[in-house]
């Protein structure tokens, strides 16, 4: 079975993060997004993936120079322009010939869904569109899903979808999660080479239609493309609230000085934390990046340099962000994005 996985976004929101490094290149757990993404679809019995590239296409062909990650064997579909959601499924699916049954992911999402499940539930449904669906505690966020499901199932014809409703005012508290299963009719929607989206331009034709479907689930769901969250999806895999993915907390190319204070912390290949009172607490500090002796780092993530007696809160330091010996940095990006 096919997947289009949706990697082409310019990342603005992980900004310094993603100035040289697109955003699900960006590691989770010393993997990179896209690894951990294309296992999850694998273990739902996907075999080939095509990747819908535009931004920096180079360094996901240098990841998987054989065309293999894992078992799958990846496409690479390189837009020539910006073709926006719909337009880049369509622009994938027609460089890799697909032609049946077929997954759709967004690059940024980490989640313990079954797909084969899902899949399933598409195929019962003789759906045109199956959507995966979760439900968050603040809908008002987001584009949000109302289901036919007089019997509360979590799975049914979708009714309507309504863009960030005002607070209070939502049909329910699913949203879109970002994976889909889509017959190849549904590429006949969408126009070759142009713009389309395929939330705003197909689904609600799809509705119309009465041929999408909803499946809600209560799997473990975050969306990594904002700098919290990003953090988050690191850090929950130290702990068991995980499926199938984990990590230690510090990879074994990283230094550590048994002096420094780490707690909770995902560490990266060739990062250097120095002792003294050195305390790193609640962070990400990614490959090659430097933490100084005496430094305190919480709730940030770090890709550059932590000179010593520095402190760091709540901010981001990309790859060429430096904070000099004793500055103080709080709820900034270093450079500033």
């Amino acid at each position: 079975m096919h997947a289009v996985v949706l990697v082409g976004g310019f990342g603005t929101r992980l900004r310094p993060l993603t100035n040289d490094v697109p955003k699900p290149m960006l590691p989770i757990g010393h993997v990179p997004m896209i690894e951990r993404l294309v296992n999850r679809l694998a273990r739902g019995g996907v075999t080939d993936v095509v990747l819908a590239l535009g931004f920096k296409p180079e360094p996901f062909m240098a990841a998987f120079p054989d065309g293999r990650c894992g078992d799958v064997q990846l496409t690479y579909a390189v837009e020539p322009e910006p073709l926006d959601t719909g337009g880049a499924i369509r622009f994938a699916a027609d460089v890799a010939g697909i032609d049946s049954t077929f997954v759709v992911a967004n690059g940024d999402v980490l989640t313990d869904l079954d797909v084969a499940e899902l899949i399933d539930a598409h195929r019962t449904s003789n759906a045109v569109a199956t959507l995966h669906l979760i439900g968050v505690d603040d809908p008002s966020a987001f584009g949000v899903v109302e289901l036919d499901d007089p019997e509360c199932t979590g799975r049914g014809p979708i009714r309507q979808f309504v863009e960030k409703p005002a607070r209070g005012t939502e049909p329910s508290n699913l949203i879109n999660a970002g994976t889909y299963v889509f017959e190849p009719s549904v590429l006949d929607l969408i126009p070759s080479g142009e713009r389309w989206s395929i939330e705003r331009d197909t689904f609600p034709e799809l509705v119309a239609a009465g041929s999408i479907h909803g499946v809600a689930t209560t799997d473990y769901w975050i969306d990594a493309g904002v700098p919290d969250l990003y953090r988050a999806a690191n850090l929950d895999l130290l702990g068991h609230g995980r499926v199938h993915d984990s990590c230690e907390a510090i990879a074994a190319g990283a230094t550590v000085d048994p002096g420094a204070t780490v707690m909770n912390c995902i560490v990266g290949d060739g990062a250097v934390i120095e002792g003294g009172t050195t305390t790193v607490v609640d962070s990400v500090i990614l490959p090659g990046a430097f933490v100084g002796r005496g430094a305190q780092v919480e709730s940030s993530i770090v890709m550059g340099r932590i000179e010593a007696d520095a402190t760091v809160i709540e901010a981001i330091i990309g790859a060429d962000g430096v904070v000099e010996a004793g500055d103080h940095v709080a709820f900034d990006t270093v450079p500033p994005v």
